[in-house]
């Protein structure tokens, strides 16, 4: 609920289930930002005097408002925009050039408005509700110089709040709009905690912790992707904060593109908080009659730590980002021909592994890069989207005709944005390469960006990729991207408008997403960028998943996909069970850890499942099993984190908390640590619980030599006998099964001994390296 108290000055209370955002209108004008925390209790602006801080003598030789309030200075006061050159040093909310050079922007409010239309975002996606109504709130500030007007909009999605800015030109002179943020947030403490996930391709979502009692941190892609050196979701807490206590507020940004988020502390103990469109490299000119609107921001808050904003968040991207026919539909199981094939691919290949993926249960097969053009390798044919008929000589039509035969759904790979020099587009239109002109390109993966900033590049894409999704019946698409922006210009920009390229490239890439989205509403689109380079709620805007990472080994994916959980839900997800040794680490990993990783996301398979040795092609095609009947929790339900470190602990419960699965991984084995727990979450204290896990079977070549402790003649390890032994022998392994309460369950299970050097039965849980069990919780009839 979003109320405004009449006053001398106007005052704004701003209310979801549990928290509140009060901010008031100064004397001076300008907006001061007065609380945000648990939801409090206000009648009249007379209830919240006791929060507003009280103005009476500016500090020593700061800078006064103006003349008639000597008592404000700016650097001092929490406020809900700023701008350099009145006073405030801090982190500006914007800055803007104007025709007579100067740079001192005074914004004063002028008026609201309250209405339930949901804001309009121009090219820009944003979140929405299913009725398409929802509390929205703008407050606007006119220029002492008259010809602009500021837009603060706040708009309420549950307990989420988001925000955004409008910069409208009404006067007669351009101005040069060099930032302008989607959020600030000015809190009245110091020594807060700043939670972010950083990396790198391969290594996304590592999370890292920096606490904050003085000076400043930035957060910024300069990639011309959100990228995955640093994500658009970060967290502010308080130090002590835990997944279960302490207060957090958590940060998202609906974009794609160069993002930038600034954590500052004032020497007056403030903490400023900005995030928006990265201003380095930006300069959009505004005409008269033109405004700018800048991304959307979501803020939530919570007082039960991490976990307590990961809910809300989550919460927040399946209903209020995520849309479509697939919004809320079972994702299914698919095979990926990537690592099984790479580039040599053909026709009789890709059916005799479809044929291998059916027999599985897999229900999706996808042909990946390598089908188009004269592609061999990287170095060709991005831009050229027909079939290679030497590969596949009756083109797609025929191979999907093919895979559909076999009872399973058809997909693609395809790379829209970029385009080879060798290609044939590229011979036709070098100009719709981004490229500085006279200067040498530097290349990424041997390929070039598309200027999306040119219409008729969109116009291009939109109409290539309908033919393709007309030509056959393709029901999935992997939309990859696989370098970031280098010589970022335009050719279809003037050079004094080279500032606006990267923001319009991401209006472009909007405007072709949305376009094929809606044109095409039966297919499943997925979002990839070289992994997790562009994971954000932009992409999400369009696309229900995203894959996580190009490395599917299990362990690296057990620590990248916990860092996605803290922003973002399991089914926007994807991950793979590939082979061992994995392509990416050459670690082996047991075929159940790679499983059991996988399956808390949206489950696929990428590997050659031929070349399988029988035992493993009949545990896939249980893990697949396994999988589907557990589906609609592992991609719709609650989920909870739990320790995490060495052992990860992972619960996903469903809705009505009638069914859970739990998950625990180790990285390491400790030696002589043979009593361990598990304790999951999220289940009803007051229900009564099966506890169980599946029967383990152990391969005895994982024992080595151990084997030698039974048998009655000696076996040298890895030998041909070795091998045959291992082929018909496994030994059994732990089982748990147990019954109890909600409560009791939650207060911890302990596991049945793990082996530590001293013996070895079906009472042992078999428990090195990167080893890891399901667990599955079914509530007993009531």
């Amino acid at each position: 609920m979003i109320r405004q108290f009449d006053g001398e000055y106007p005052v704004f209370l701003l209310d979801t289930e549990k928290s509140s955002y009060v901010f008031r209108i100064l004397p001076t004008g300008q907006p001061e930002h007065v609380y945000f925390g648990p939801r409090i209790m206000a009648d009249s602006p007379e209830d919240l005097k006791a929060l507003e801080e009280k103005h009476v003598f500016p500090p020593g030789n700061t800078i006064v408002y103006d003349q008639e309030h000597k008592t404000y200075s700016l650097e001092d006061v929490c406020l809900e925009f700023s701008a350099l050159g009145k006073g405030d040093q801090r982190e500006p909310f914007l800055e803007i050039g104007f025709s007579d050079g100067s740079r001192s922007p005074d914004f004063t409010y002028s008026s609201f408005e309250l209405g339930s239309d949901p804001p309009d975002l121009g090219e820009l996606p944003g979140a929405y509700t299913a009725e398409g109504k929802t509390e929205h709130l703008i407050v606007r500030f006119k220029e002492a110089a008259g010809g602009l007007t500021l837009e603060l909009h706040y708009a309420l999605f549950g307990e989420s709040l988001c925000r955004h800015a409008v910069l409208i030109n009404q006067g007669t002179e351009p101005v040069e709009l060099d930032r302008l943020m989607s959020l600030q947030l000015d809190l009245p403490v110091s020594g807060l905690s700043v939670t972010g996930f950083f990396g790198a391709w391969i290594r996304e979502m590592q999370r890292n912790t920096i606490r904050l009692p003085a000076g400043k941190l930035v957060l910024e892609s300069r990639s011309g992707n959100s990228s995955s050196y640093v994500n658009p979701f970060f967290l502010l807490h308080e130090p002590g904060a835990t997944e279960t206590h302490g207060e957090c507020i958590g940060f998202h940004l609906i974009y794609s593109g160069n993002h930038y988020e600034a954590v500052e502390v004032s020497p007056y103990g403030k903490t400023r908080v900005v995030c928006g469109v990265n201003p380095q490299g930006f300069r959009y000119r505004l005409n008269p009659g033109e405004r700018f609107i800048t991304p959307q921001a979501v803020i939530c808050r919570s007082d039960r730590g991490f976990s307590g904003i990961s809910e809300e968040t989550h919460f927040f991207v399946r209903e209020h980002v995520t849309r479509g026919r697939w919004k809320n539909k079972p994702r299914p199981v698919l095979l990926n021909s990537w690592e099984a094939c790479y580039f040599d691919i053909s026709e009789h290949r890709l059916l005799s592994l479809a044929k291998a993926a059916k027999k599985l249960g897999v229900e999706l097969f996808v042909v990946d890069d390598g089908w188009f053009g004269a592609r061999n390798d990287d170095s060709s044919s991005l831009g050229d989207w027909t079939a290679n008929r030497k590969k596949l000589p009756g083109g797609l039509p025929r191979l999907a005709k093919g895979i559909q035969a076999l009872g399973l759904d058809f997909g693609i790979w395809v790379e829209p944005e970029m385009v080879n020099v060798q290609s044939k587009l590229y011979e036709q239109h070098p100009d719709w390469a981004m490229a500085i002109p006279g200067r040498a390109h530097s290349e990424g993966r041997n390929q070039r960006i598309l200027d999306l900033v040119n219409p008729a590049v969109q116009e291009y894409l939109i109409r290539s990729l309908s033919d393709l999704l007309d030509s056959g019946d393709i029901r999935y698409v992997k939309w990859d991207y696989n370098r970031v922006f280098s010589d970022a210009y335009s050719p279809s920009l003037p050079p004094d408008r080279q500032g606006e390229t990267s923001h319009r490239y991401i209006l472009g890439l909007y405007r072709v997403m949305r376009t094929l989205t809606e044109r095409f509403p039966e297919v499943l689109f997925e979002g990839c960028a070289s992994g997790g380079n562009r994971f954000d709620l932009g992409i999400l805007s369009f696309f229900p998943q995203i894959w996580g990472s190009d490395n599917t080994d299990a362990l690296c994916r057990a620590r990248i996909q916990e860092g996605y959980s803290y922003g973002y839900p399991l089914n926007t997800v994807s991950a793979h069970v590939s082979a061992s040794p994995n392509h990416q680490t050459l670690r082996d990993t047991p075929l159940d850890s790679r499983f059991h990783v996988a399956a808390f996301g949206v489950l696929g398979y990428e590997c050659d499942v031929r070349d399988l040795p029988q035992r493993e092609r009949q545990a896939i095609a249980g893990q697949i099993t396994l999988y589907k009947q557990w589906r609609d929790v592992l991609q719709y339900g609650r989920f909870y984190r739990g320790r995490n470190g060495n052992l990860h602990e992972w619960t996903c419960v469903s809705p009505d908390r009638s069914r859970a699965v739990g998950f625990l991984f180790q990285e390491l084995s400790e030696p002589g640590l043979r009593n361990e727990w598990f304790f999951p979450r999220g289940l009803d204290p007051n229900r009564r619980y099966r506890f169980y896990s599946l029967e383990q079977k152990v391969d005895i070549l994982r024992f080595g030599s151990l084997i030698n402790t039974l048998s009655p003649v000696h076996i040298r390890p890895d030998s041909l006998v070795h091998r045959a032994i291992g082929h018909f022998i496994r030994q059994p392994g732990e089982t748990e099964d147990y019954v109890a309460y909600g409560s009791l369950l939650m207060a911890g299970i302990k596991l049945k001994p793990a082996f530590a050097g001293t013996g070895y039965n079906d009472q042992i849980r078999f428990w090195g390296d990167f080893s890891s069990r399901m667990y599955f919780l079914e509530v007993l009839d009531e």
